[in-house]
């Protein structure tokens, strides 16, 4: 594909570049794409997977034979219309694309660097250029180890979701929930719905925190409602809902055989003598969700602490980054559901094609100011959800020193205790200097919570996640793509330690 194709409806932006490329095509892309491409601009949708929907809308693909998909999904006509409005648009969707950086070569003048393929196998880098740059990459679950959780049949439980949606499978007969947040409840109706036998529900913090935060809970009644709708679908089932617990041990030989359940205190400590055995064949367990922020915090973007430890981008009321010509949204201003990330990704695009036309966003009229109230509403609702399933800095005691934290390194728990105590470490980046702890595969997307936790173990940043990575290359990219780039000394590249305030709003 030439770089900076104009969109299929013919319509080009100066110097062969889109208007807006839009990176993610979850809940948030795929609307703000759409959005954008109904205002008149010309937009480039890129995406890693074959299908628009991202991690939420995941569906089965058609050679599966699925004849009802939407039953395994909450608001699919509205994912629906979005889906058909992109196909009856302009927009140039590039599937198959995993990005894995963007440049700023000067103003309003963006470069966004893919690989193509099913993992980014494809020997031809690709470029796309564009005006201006929505960031909608998502998020990816938060995992802390304990004993066994290395074992075939412990699976996220956003993985046991997506397993589910898009290949139509369980991963056991008799599956065990755990974890903390609001997703534990979906994906375990949803598997108790498909057939699976769930014995039990375990969260570690409860709900009794969203109480601390009744305007969250008045403005937003529909999500009483939809809770109440879980409740009803485990009651039918016959499923438990145990809150203050947690898993802290998986038992098994070649996989998953049973669990040990224990009460928690408020700061997630074990409570001695509470442990009882649970037989299962898999165990399906996540503890609330990690913004993606890679492209944008190498791009120099100021970051916020969100109530549940993890890190996410400054925004200002238009969802405008600290970095000029960069917008975000979704999850990668803070986790907040699929409606606050189609409201956000819709709300953004309006404001690009008011920075394109040289207006103020204020003077998008009636609907941009609706957007903003609705944002604002689901934002409030978010933050009082994150603060209620805050992890503890009490899970450490979970770990006996042989618990691998790191699994592509095979790091172990004592491992990081011993680079803390005795080698003098006392950040995350140190203790992955002295013990490779994150430079796997993943890059310490699965260990970096916990590493950071026990790097500050016992002291009253015990809850500190890992600080935003400031990587230049988001995704694992050939040394050949690289090589392939071209050498222009005038691009322009932010630099990474300023824009650390908050976006001025208009």
């Amino acid at each position: 594909m030439p770089s900076g194709k104009p969109s299929p409806s013919g319509r080009s932006a100066p110097s062969e570049a889109y208007d807006l490329a839009v990176i993610g095509a979850g809940p948030a892309g795929l609307a703000g794409a759409v959005a954008a491409d109904e205002a008149g601009l010309s937009v480039a949708l890129l995406d890693s997977a074959a299908h628009t929907g991202g991690q939420y809308f995941r569906h089965p693909d058609p050679a599966l034979g699925a004849t009802r998909p939407q039953a395994l999904h909450h608001d699919w006509p509205a994912f629906a219309r979005l889906r058909d409005r992109l196909a009856d648009g302009g927009v140039t969707h590039l599937a198959g694309h995993h990005v894995w950086t963007v440049t700023r070569e000067a103003e309003n003048r963006w470069t966004v660097h893919a690989l193509t393929g099913a993992d980014g196998e494809a020997d031809e880098p690709v470029t796309v250029r564009a005006r201006a740059v929505l960031l909608a990459t998502g998020a990816y679950e938060r995992q802390l180890p304990f004993p066994g959780w290395t074992l075939p049949g412990v699976v996220g439980a956003g993985g046991a979701q997506a397993m589910l949606k898009s290949g139509l499978v369980l991963p056991g007969r008799r599956v065990v929930v755990a974890g903390s947040g609001p997703l534990l409840l979906a994906v375990a109706t949803s598997l108790a719905a498909a057939g699976a036998d769930v014995p039990a529900v375990v969260e570690a913090s409860g709900y009794v925190g969203y109480a601390r935060h009744p305007r969250a809970l008045a403005t937003n009644p529909h999500k009483l409602l939809e809770a109440a709708t879980h409740g009803t679908a485990l009651l039918r089932h016959r499923v438990p809902v145990h809150t203050r617990s947690t898993v802290t041990q998986v038992h098994g030989t070649d996989r998953v055989e049973a669990v040990t359940i224990a009460r928690v205190d408020r700061h997630w400590r074990p409570l001695p003598g509470t442990g009882r055995r649970v037989a299962c064949d898999a165990l399906a367990v996540g503890h609330g969700l990690v913004p993606r922020i890679e492209l944008a915090t190498t791009l120099g973007c100021a970051t916020r602490r969100t109530p549940d430890g993890t890190t996410a981008l400054v925004l200002d009321g238009f969802q405008r980054t600290s970095v000029p010509g960069l917008w975000a949204a979704g999850e990668t201003g803070g986790v907040g559901g699929w409606e606050l990330a189609r409201t956000e990704g819709e709300l953004a695009s309006l404001a690009v094609a008011a920075r394109l036309g040289g207006r103020p966003p204020l003077t998008g009229g009636t609907r941009l100011r609706r957007l903003r109230r609705e944002r604002a509403r689901l934002r409030v609702f978010a933050e009082a959800m994150a603060a209620a399933h805050a992890p503890g800095r009490g899970w450490t005691r979970w770990l006996t020193d042989n618990t691998e934290v790191c699994r592509c390194e095979e790091v172990t728990a004592g491992r990081v205790r011993e680079a803390v105590c005795d080698l003098g470490a006392h950040d995350a980046r140190t203790v992955k200097l002295l013990t490779r702890a994150g430079m796997g595969w993943c890059q310490g997307r699965m260990c970096g919570a916990a590493v950071a936790c026990l790097a500050t173990e016992g002291t009253a940043e015990g809850t500190v996640p890992p600080s935003a990575e400031r990587r230049p290359l988001a995704v694992p990219v050939p040394l050949g793509a690289l090589g392939s780039l071209p050498t222009d000394t005038s691009v322009d590249q932010p630099n990474i330690e300023s824009n650390t305030e908050r976006p001025t709003a208009p």
